[in-house]
C-alpha cells in the first residue's frame, strides 16, 4: 500500500484513503474519508512511502465512531450523583467546567468544658486537651459536610447560650460535653429556652446521655446534636446516629452511607447488661474479633479498634465462636 498521509492528534485529514492507499494515524486523530479499519503500527511493515500489512482487520476494527461513548441527547448522570474523580473526568469530557450542585451543610462544633484547652497549649494540672474538637471535624468532613467554626466553651449558661447564638447561621450544629444529668451540665436547660428538646438520653452503651434539639431560625429551624463528652463516646454516637443523617442531608445516596461491615467470630464470651443496647469495640486479626475496653474516656481504645458490633438491648450473653456483624469504624 502506498502513505498518502500522516495524521496526528488534533490534525484534520485532507487525503481520502482509497484502494492500495493508506494513511498513518495517531490516537485521538479523527479518521480521514474512504477508511473504515486502523492496522496497529507493530502488525506493519513500513518503508519510506510503503506500507505492507502484515494483519488482517475487518470493517470497524481499532477505532470507535463518532458519538459512541457518550450520544447527544444522552443522560448522563442523574441529580444527587456524588462528584468523584470519575464522575468530574465525565463532565470535563462534554466540555462542562461549572455544574449546578447541592451546597456542602455547614456544621458549627463547640466543645464545652472548663477543663478543656487547644491541643497546641500546654497541658497543665487539672486541664485536659480538646479531642472531641479535631476528630469531629474531620468527622464531618467525611460525611460530605462542612466544618465552618470549632471553639471551646466553659461549662456555663451563659458561655454555652452565647456560643450557639452565634453559630445560628450554620445548618447544623453538633456540641460534646454538657449533656449528662450532673450539676455542671447546663445544654439540656439552654435548648429548652432556645427552642425544644426532642431528645435527651437513649438506651445505648457507650453515649447514653445524647440531646438532640431543634432551634428556631427566621423561617426554618436548626438541629442541634448535643454529644458526651468522653471521646469514645462521642464518636460512637456519632458513627451510630449521625454521620448517615449528615450524609443524607448532603445528599450522598444511601448506597454510599451504608455501613461497611465484615462478619467475623467472636474470640470469647461476652457478658451485657440486659435493657442496654451496647457498641462493642473490637480488632479483627484473620477473621476473629476482639473486644477491647469499652470504657468511654479510654482514648487509646479507638486508635486500637477496627470497628464495633451492637449487642441488642435483650441480649446478655454472646458466646465465643458466634458470628457478629462488625461494623468498620473506616466507612465513615
Amino acid at each position: 500500500m502506498i502513505l498518502i498521509e500522516k495524521i496526528r492528534a488534533g490534525d484534520i485529514p485532507s487525503q481520502k484513503v482509497e484502494m492500495g492507499t493508506c494513511s498513518e494515524i495517531g490516537t485521538g486523530a479523527p479518521m480521514p474519508d474512504g477508511a473504515d479499519a486502523v492496522v496497529m503500527v507493530e502488525c506493519t511493515d513500513i518503508k519510506g512511502n510503503k506500507v505492507k500489512i502484515l494483519e488482517a482487520v475487518t470493517p470497524g476494527t481499532n477505532w470507535s465512531s463518532r458519538g459512541s461513548d457518550i450520544k447527544k441527547g444522552k443522560f448522563l448522570m442523574p441529580k444527587g450523583t456524588f462528584l468523584t474523580v470519575d464522575k468530574i473526568g465525565a463532565l470535563s469530557a462534554m466540555g462542562l467546567i461549572e455544574i449546578p450542585v447541592l451546597a456542602k451543610p455547614t456544621v458549627a462544633l463547640i466543645s464545652t468544658g472548663n477543663e478543656l484547652i487547644k491541643p497546641e497549649e500546654k497541658l497543665q494540672h487539672g486541664k485536659l486537651y480538646d479531642i472531641n474538637s479535631v476528630s469531629l471535624t474531620n468527622a464531618v468532613k467525611a460525611c460530605g459536610c462542612l466544618p465552618i467554626t470549632s471553639t471551646i466553651v466553659k461549662d456555663d449558661y451563659n458561655s454555652i447560650k452565647n456560643k450557639i447564638d452565634e453559630c445560628k447561621h450554620a445548618d447544623i450544629i453538633i456540641t460534646s460535653g454538657g449533656t449528662a444529668a450532673g450539676a455542671g451540665d447546663v445544654l439540656r436547660r439552654v435548648v429548652e429556652d432556645m427552642g425544644k428538646v426532642l431528645v435527651h438520653g437513649v438506651s445505648l452503651k457507650p453515649g447514653k446521655p445524647i440531646l438532640i434539639g431543634r432551634l428556631p431560625q427566621d423561617d426554618s429551624a436548626i438541629i442541634l446534636f448535643g454529644l458526651p463528652g468522653y471521646p469514645v463516646s462521642a464518636l460512637m454516637i456519632f458513627h451510630g446516629f449521625l454521620a448517615p443523617f449528615l450524609k443524607g442531608l448532603a445528599g450522598i445516596k444511601k448506597s454510599m452511607g451504608e455501613k461497611e461491615t465484615v462478619t467475623c467470630k467472636l474470640s470469647r464470651k461476652y457478658h451485657s447488661k440486659l435493657g442496654k443496647s451496647h457498641f462493642v469495640l473490637v480488632k479483627i486479626k484473620e477473621n476473629i474479633a476482639y473486644p477491647i475496653s469499652n470504657d468511654s474516656g479510654a482514648i487509646t481504645a479507638l486508635a486500637e479498634a477496627d470497628g464495633y458490633f451492637e449487642v441488642p438491648k435483650l441480649v446478655e450473653i454472646i458466646e465465643k465462636g458466634d458470628e457478629i456483624k462488625v461494623i468498620l469504624l473506616s466507612w465513615l
